[in-house]
């Protein structure tokens, strides 16, 4: 029998911190009834993607329309200082809630290991529930776009314990440094 080898790997957060220069990200709130002050998702994950050092570099709020999502991501797309596009809202089962098929043609490649080990770890927090999230994620135009729920619990969750520990690896391995 030959000796067991260990693999030594930097901890998760150790990848995450070493960048050339700040990920830029657009944030999109996707909501009928929330905007600006109103928006406590969307200011929850400016501000915790700023202190995680990424550079926020637009917020934009659009109703649950197909046609108007589509334009805030290519929009956001179109700049070149930004990696990630974060969308929130819109993910549920209610009509309205039309996030992932505005998305879905914009995607070339879809990440959906994201979406469940989201909804794995929500399980903890929100029980058999977890299920009916679509949040995703997928790679746009060599950029990173990840969409969640509207609610400030699931945004937590999700920067704190996927995207952040993750984000600069993710946007390495796309080639944007």
């Amino acid at each position: 029998m030959s000796p067991r080898r260990t693999e030594t790997r930097a901890p998760e957060h150790a990848r995450a911190q070493r960048a050339p220069r700040a990920v830029g990200v657009a944030i999109i709130t996707v909501s009928d009834t929330r905007r600006g002050a109103d928006d406590t998702s969307g200011a929850l994950a400016e501000k915790l993607l700023s202190g995680a050092g990424a550079s926020v570099a637009s917020r934009a709020w659009v109703k649950d329309d197909i046609p108007a999502i589509r334009r805030a991501v290519r929009a956001a797309l179109g700049k070149r200082t930004i990696d990630v596009v974060l969308l929130t809202g819109g993910t549920g089962l209610a009509p309205r809630d039309v996030t992932p098929e505005a998305l879905e043609p914009l995607l070339d490649r879809p990440l959906p290991g994201f979406g469940e080990r989201f909804r794995a770890l929500s399980a903890r927090e929100v029980g058999s529930a977890a299920w009916l999230s679509r949040a995703g994620a997928g790679v746009a135009r060599g950029r990173l776009v990840v969409y969640l729920p509207g609610s400030s619990g699931a945004v937590r969750q999700a920067l704190e314990e996927l995207l952040i520990p993750e984000l600069v690896h993710a946007v390495r391995l796309l080639g944007r440094f």
